[in-house]
């Protein structure tokens, strides 16, 4: 009989201050595109739907890729994503929270499941605490020099599914027009 053992769940959440209103911060967010610029773990993103992404991700030679679903998602609010790939095994947040009319809090918050020898390594050494403490430094120092954001997307999403942007216009109460 063999037993199946699970390796634990490990977290990672960081915050940061930037000098921009919430809606800039956030704009600026959702342009997934434009993460390797800012970025240097993320080498490429490739937008596929409006709530499911592609993603290389990496250091040196070494690569990984894998695909995203954003879950929720609240203007000036949240995003939160998760994994559609077994190998990738995480899923995490960020929040938005204005602090004054041009300040913003950023919290980052990614769960994952180490899967092999590197990956427990990688946490037990706080290598992702300090990457991801990194990559938020650098998006403040890019969101911050650009001092506006490079597009926008508003859009809503719940439980993976994207809202309709407008409300349908209200039904008449009658139920047939009078003929005649």
């Amino acid at each position: 009989m063999q037993t199946a053992t699970r390796s634990a769940t490990h977290s990672v959440e960081e915050s940061i201050e930037v000098a921009v209103p919430v809606h800039t911060a956030y704009n600026q967010w959702t342009q997934f595109k434009s993460f390797p610029r800012f970025m240097t773990a993320v080498k490429r993103v490739e937008q596929l739907r409006p709530n499911l992404t592609r993603w290389v991700v990496g250091a040196g030679p070494l690569r990984h890729e894998f695909t995203a679903e954003i879950v929720e998602q609240r203007p000036d609010e949240l995003v939160a994503w998760r994994t559609l790939d077994r190998r990738a095994g995480h899923r995490g947040e960020v929040t938005f929270r204005a602090l004054a009319a041009d300040r913003t809090e950023v919290v980052v918050s990614v769960r994952f499941e180490p899967l092999g020898v590197r990956d427990r390594l990688l946490h037990r050494a706080g290598t992702m605490p300090r990457v991801l403490r990194a990559e938020l430094r650098h998006f403040k120092e890019f969101i911050e020099g650009l001092g506006q954001e490079g597009g926008a997307w508003r859009g809503v999403i719940r439980n993976g599914q994207v809202q309709p942007s407008e409300q349908a216009p209200p039904r008449s109460r009658v139920a047939h027009w009078p003929v005649g």
